[in-house]
């Protein structure tokens, strides 16, 4: 699956602690999130959703392996 939550990120002018803060996960689980290496639980996507008030889909795209 794939993101855009550094472009999500750049348009709010977050930084990568401020949004774990904000979602109340670690500055960790966003930088692995945002390389790939980590994939969501539904609840954490929802939240980031939320918090950039746009949807799912907006923020993460599945690929053709997925």
């Amino acid at each position: 699956m794939k993101n855009n939550l550094k472009v999500q990120r750049a348009i709010k002018n977050v930084t990568q602690a401020q949004l774990a803060d904000a979602i109340q996960v670690s500055r960790q689980t966003i930088n692995a999130m945002e390389k790939g290496k980590y994939v969501p639980s539904t609840v954490l996507a929802l939240k980031l959703a939320a918090f950039f008030e746009v949807s799912v889909e907006d923020i993460f795209q599945l690929e053709i392996e997925d």
